[in-house]
């Protein structure tokens, strides 16, 4: 039994190693001095003068496993030298294209950097990063897929394996895993990527159903 359920316990850990991850440009909102996963999409939110918001590109299974910008999201930092006009609003943004090990197949990242958007008071988040970043690209189901033209293809696609391995890049989807600029930002659901997992531990279950009873059958006889 204890044979088994050894197996059973070392299958359930390499199937957790090779959880499926997402490639995207997750979004984020800075609040005071640290960023918190943004609950809409770009297109959605609509910051206020002195809002900072970052976008990370980066592997990760889920939204409470995306990375976030590497910049501290300082307002100050980002749009101290921007003077603020009559009829119009300041938005800090934070563009950290990640690292090497998240690049799609050969693609080298750009270095992370700022820039103070000044648009229109009623302006999104997307408009303030279309008026600094371009090129920007979506998908046919309006994910955004690259920033300044990074990365050049691929949009939300769904990676096997470890997050840090850097797998190669698959073709762009319309996957959800990628934030949104029409929709709620949409890292990908928790629930993708665990069916394996899931199946490992009910066998655990099973073995140790079994392993229970041949214990019991035991004592009996005895």
């Amino acid at each position: 039994m204890l044979t088994a359920l050894a197996a059973a316990v070392s299958l359930c850990a390499a199937g957790t190693a090779q959880a499926a991850g997402y490639r995207y440009w997750s979004f984020w909102e800075g609040d005071g001095s640290r960023w918190t996963y943004a609950t809409q999409g770009p297109s959605l939110v609509r910051p206020g003068d002195g809002a900072v918001q970052g976008f990370r590109f980066s592997v990760s299974e889920d939204s409470g496993d995306a990375a976030r910008p590497r910049r501290t999201p300082d307002f100050a930092a980002v749009c101290g030298d921007t003077p603020v006009k009559d009829g119009g609003k300041r938005v800090a943004l934070v563009i950290d294209p990640g690292t090497a090990a998240d690049a799609p197949a050969g693609e080298r990242p750009p270095a992370p950097r700022t820039a103070c958007a000044r648009v229109a008071p009623d302006a999104s988040t997307a408009d303030a990063l279309a008026s600094v970043a371009k090129p920007l690209r979506y998908d046919s189901a309006a994910l955004l897929c690259a920033i300044s033209g990074y990365p050049v293809s691929g949009c939300g696609e769904q990676i096997a394996g470890d997050a840090g391995d850097a797998p190669p890049a698959s073709t762009a989807t319309a996957s959800g895993s990628a934030t949104a600029p029409a929709s709620s930002a949409a890292a990908p659901a928790d629930g993708d990527g665990g069916g394996p997992a899931v199946g490992v531990l009910a066998g655990i279950g099973a073995v140790l159903v079994l392993g229970a009873a041949g214990v019991l059958r035991a004592r009996r006889r005895r």
